[in-house]
């Protein structure tokens, strides 16, 4: 029987942990920090869609192996790492308190996934279950609270990689899992390697296993290559998308509600007159952003004049996004499809209004911490009915801004029958940070998911027409007044992800709560074993 003896000083006590023995203690720590920051490198505006497989791996790494309140801890850290950078524009009009706040909460979500990952770390098929653990935290913050934000899904980074033709396959849940999967890999496959180097001999079956992991998403991406079809099915339309821009950046672009609605009747005006004199296509039908009307047309006879003005000297149907303020209940922010010869026949309104900015909860509460709540005065309702307009014989379907990055506001106007969709935007009060651009790439990704083109009408910042392979036809400068017109196909064969919804979804949330079952069983009874010698 050996015993380990631990030297002591002179003094009778334990030494001082050397500085290199401190410094390891912030390792982790700082990886997982590091692995956040390049999932957040791995998003738009920036190509660099590949860095988010070496994030994954980078957090395996943290994460195998460590105990429950460790890999909470660190998830944590990679979550602020993600998350604090990405969500930076939530404060550029209303001060630091909100953004921290909001990526300190959105964070905790990446917490469970890490905790959630270390659980299943130590099971076989780890890398999968870890991929499916990370999809299922994605899933929740999707939902809750405040009917969840799903800002940040790690999809919504990779509208220019390899693993895109997956959105078809299985809508942002499966492309998210398949980048996560090929991370987790990485890890297995260069740990696996790395373990047996000393003895001379590699275990295939492990091996195997885990290059599996790295090579099957890529598989899958490339199998799913034909789902990725940009042909005209049923036909085409031409289309003109109209950002008007604001006169200034910033909370108070409201207090510029004429000269907003007047740049985009401008806009509309100048697209008639070229079109008119030959220099430019005309459209099928016209879409202005959200907000292009802050000033109710249906209560202000003078907007109702100058929008009815605009549309007749075009003379096709027209999209206006306005804010409707009935005299009593709640406002709408509503888009209006306007006819030359009826003017207003239909309208859509906004299903997912954004909490804290269209609308306040708790406002006594958060009035306590930000004065700037006091911005909205009055709170905008949520509309119930699915957004799709017949414009000159072409089915759009509508999702307002903030309704792009959740899956059901997108793929509930295809299936009621969009053969296109649009998504009109208002980001004048986030000036020029990576927001839009960040908005943008979730436009891409859902064209790919259900294999529309996507119209992005935008205020004022980067409008664009993108294609059903998720390419980019035409795009704007962001604060630049201007009119893009472009012939896009029409489609409507509905995709594998588009007819199956919530279903990938759900069985990778099933996969993880397995995992994570099988992983608390396993601790039990390795307990139990422990009492029992």
């Amino acid at each position: 029987m050996s015993a380990t003896i631990t030297p002591v000083d002179a003094s009778g006590t334990d030494p001082a942990p050397t500085p290199g023995a401190r410094l390891l203690r912030f390792v982790r720590p700082g990886a997982a920090l590091l692995s956040g920051f390049l999932l957040y490198l791995s998003f738009p505006p920036r190509p660099l869609w590949w860095l988010a497989p070496p994030a994954f791996a980078l957090l395996g790494w943290v994460l195998r192996g460590r105990r429950l309140r460790a890999g909470f801890g660190l998830g944590y850290l990679a979550g602020l790492g993600f998350l604090l950078p990405l969500l930076v524009w939530t404060g550029e009009e209303v001060g630091a308190g909100p953004w921290l706040a909001l990526a300190a909460l959105e964070a905790l979500f990446v917490a469970a996934a890490g905790l959630g990952i270390a659980a299943v770390s130590r099971l076989p098929w780890w890398p999968v279950l870890a991929a499916a653990v990370w999809i299922l935290a994605e899933a929740a913050r999707a939902r809750v609270p405040f009917g969840g934000f799903p800002w940040g899904k790690i999809a919504f980074g990779q509208a220019d990689g390899v693993f895109l033709p997956l959105a078809a396959v299985g809508g942002t849940p499966v492309l998210g899992f398949a980048v996560a999967l090929c991370g987790f890999g990485l890890y297995e496959t260069y740990r696996r390697i790395r373990a047996h180097r000393a003895t001379g001999t590699v275990p295939r079956g492990p091996v195997a296993v885990a290059a599996a992991s790295v090579l099957l998403p890529v598989a899958g991406a490339l199998a799913a290559l034909p789902l990725v079809d940009d042909s005209a099915e049923d036909g085409t339309a031409t289309v003109a998308a109209v950002q008007g821009n604001v006169p200034r950046l910033g909370l108070d672009f409201n207090a510029q509600r004429r000269a907003v609605l007047d740049n985009h009747v401008a806009r509309t005006r100048e697209l008639a007159a070229d079109v008119k004199a030959g220099r430019a296509p005309q459209p099928d039908f016209v879409l202005w952003p959200e907000n292009s009307s802050d000033i109710d047309p249906y209560a202000n006879a003078d907007a109702a004049d100058v929008i009815d003005g605009a549309v007749r000297a075009i003379g096709v149907p027209t999209v206006i996004g306005a804010v409707v303020a009935p005299e009593t209940g709640k406002l709408r922010n509503t888009l209006i499809e306007w006819d030359p010869e009826r003017g207003p026949v239909a309208t859509y309104d906004k299903r997912h209004v954004q909490p804290f900015g269209e609308y306040i909860p708790m406002r006594s509460l958060v009035r306590i911490f930000n004065s700037n709540v006091d911005r909205v005065s009055r709170d905008f309702g949520a509309g119930t009915k699915v957004g799709v307009f017949d414009l000159a014989g072409t089915k759009v379907g509508l999702a307002t801004c903030y309704e792009a990055a959740f899956d059901w506001a997108v793929r509930d106007t295809v299936t009621h029958g969009a053969q296109l969709i649009t998504v009109p935007s208002n980001n004048a009060t986030f000036g020029r940070t990576e927001m839009t651009y960040q908005q943008l790439a979730m436009s891409r990704v859902r064209a790919v998911e259900h294999s529309r083109s996507v119209v992005v009408p935008v205020t004022s910042g980067v409008s664009a027409v993108i294609r059903p392979d998720g390419e980019i036809v035409a795009q704007t400068k962001m604060f630049t007044p201007d009119v893009l017109v472009e012939e896009v196909p029409l489609r409507s064969s509905l995709t594998p992800a588009t007819r199956m919804g919530t279903l990938p979804e759900a069985l990778l949330v099933a996969l993880a709560a397995a995992g994570l079952g099988w992983s608390a069983v396993r601790s039990v009874r390795a307990r139990r074993g422990g009492r029992t010698e």
